[in-house]
């Protein structure tokens, strides 16, 4: 839905920033006409109060829009993560020492006040650019604990024995035979980070620091909703909803994947 948004917001024959004036009331304080926050067969899944902009395509741009932050986010938290639980794992010393502490003071921060303070200050960024970054600055950490510990048990294993006895690099011995090692747990690791994501997008948004409008986000549309929740509450259920489903999928996607690629820790 997300990767087709603009495609199904002009099937619906609305795009995400156009007013429809004749949508709502203005002598109820721009309430949608018609049963269901104005749901009918112009407007699929309602209007916004007030300005008449279609919900149907400001949920699928919304989307597109927490998708894409919570997925190239996670790209960062897990490439980087990846990179430093490896290098302490396997270098050990003071590689570990140091890349340990780093971890320790990266966690040791309040990352939400933290990501508010910096969100507010920078106002002239891309608003995107800037939250994928300070997302993927305090999510590291928890995935390069995870593998540092998988690492620490590879690097004593037989057939890397054997790869140092045979004279291969490390470089060679990181990519080969530790690498692989990890990536089962990383890939379980990782879909259970998306729900986490787009959770905190969303709250940024709520809270007034995320994305600006007219760009439809799923927090800001919930945010927005909090003023009609008593006259239009589908304008809050619809975008709620979508979130509720979406952080739900990737979490039983997660539960899924962890089963079938570590079964020793799987359900029973």
């Amino acid at each position: 839905m997300a990767a087709a948004a603009p495609l199904l917001s002009a099937l619906g024959g609305w795009s995400p920033d156009a007013f429809d004036k004749s949508a709502v009331d203005p002598y109820l304080g721009g309430t949608p006409l018609g049963p269901l926050g104005g749901i009918s067969a112009d407007h699929w899944l309602g209007v916004e109060p007030v300005t008449g902009r279609d919900l149907f395509a400001r949920v699928v741009h919304g989307a597109q829009v927490s998708l894409l932050i919570a997925l190239t986010a996670t790209a960062i938290v897990v490439l980087t993560g990846t990179a430093a639980g490896i290098a302490a794992g396997y270098f050990g010393g003071r590689t570990d020492a140091l890349l340990s502490r780093l971890m320790d003071l990266t966690m040791s921060f309040p990352s939400l006040i933290f990501m508010i303070a910096m969100m507010s200050v920078a106002k002239d960024v891309n608003r995107i650019l800037l939250m994928t970054a300070v997302i993927g600055l305090f999510g590291w950490p928890g995935v390069a604990r995870v593998v540092r510990g998988q690492t620490l048990s590879l690097k004593h294993r037989e057939y890397v024995d054997a790869a140092h006895v045979g004279g291969s690099g490390s470089w060679r011995i990181l990519t080969r035979d530790v690498l692989p090692g990890v990536a089962g747990p990383v890939i379980a690791y990782t879909t259970l980070l998306i729900p986490g994501m787009i959770a905190t997008e969303a709250a940024l948004s709520y809270l007034g620091v995320g994305v600006r409008p007219p760009t439809p986000s799923w927090g800001q549309m919930i945010a927005e909703s909090v003023s009609f929740y008593d006259t239009d509450p589908m304008y809050f259920v619809i975008p709620s909803a979508c979130l509720f489903l979406t952080v739900l999928a990737f979490t039983l996607l997660g539960d899924a994947l962890r089963d079938v690629l570590d079964p020793r820790g799987s359900r029973t």
